[in-house]
């Protein structure tokens, strides 16, 4: 009873969110688009001909922002374990971001090519331990900074989610060890409720 309860308010809350209102009235596929549009406002992530890397884009609103916001000489690619339905513009790969030949199709992907901004969205199956939960998102929060300090243009950009919790300030320092400013942005699309974060870290730092 009590699950019950707890999905039929979920689906109230979601029928009834703005956020969700506006995305499917604005054409975007999930309300997550309004949190980067936000971002993208305060910090200039996304500029016309970028090459951006999208990290856990199912559903491909986030896609859908870099696309419009990049323009047609843009390249962006996007990756994800779910499907996703193709987002004119963007170069999709089905695949496990934690294994090694998805990393390396990636890489093939970009011909060489060094990256304007990575994003990463990205969230572990939640196995409802909350240890393990959190232990798994900040491995993903680390995979996707180190891809993103070996690939980012001097003067590019990384955002990544993060939640709130244990191993969230020694990643911190891991990225501001990594780049030259770190910030932390809270989009007012995402829930009060929720731990995340993003942090946005700008000017890679060279070895």
């Amino acid at each position: 009873m009590k699950k019950n309860k707890t999905s039929r308010a979920w689906v109230h809350d979601h029928v009834n969110d703005p956020y969700v209102q506006r995305a499917q009235a604005d054409g975007y596929r999930a309300r997550a688009a309004y949190k980067l549009l936000e971002i993208d406002e305060r910090d200039h992530l996304l500029r016309p001909g970028a090459v951006v890397v999208d990290l856990g884009a199912a559903p491909g609103s986030w896609c859908q922002v870099a696309v419009k916001r990049c323009g047609p000489k843009a390249r962006v690619f996007a990756l994800d374990l779910l499907p996703m339905e193709p987002v004119a513009g963007v170069d999709f790969i089905l695949g496990d971001f934690t294994e090694d030949s998805v990393l390396e199709l990636l890489e093939a992907r970009l011909e060489g090519a060094r990256v304007d901004v990575v994003l990463s969205d990205m969230a572990p199956n939640l196995s409802g331990v909350a240890t393990v939960d959190q232990a798994r998102s900040i491995h993903l929060c680390e995979l996707a900074l180190d891809f993103a300090a070996r690939h980012l243009k001097p003067g590019g950009q990384f955002v990544v989610k993060v939640f709130q919790g244990e191993g969230f300030m020694d990643f911190r320092k891991q990225m501001e060890g990594a780049f030259a400013l770190v910030q932390v942005r809270k989009p007012k699309a995402s829930r009060d409720r929720s731990a995340e974060v993003y942090l946005v870290g700008k000017g890679p730092q060279t070895a």
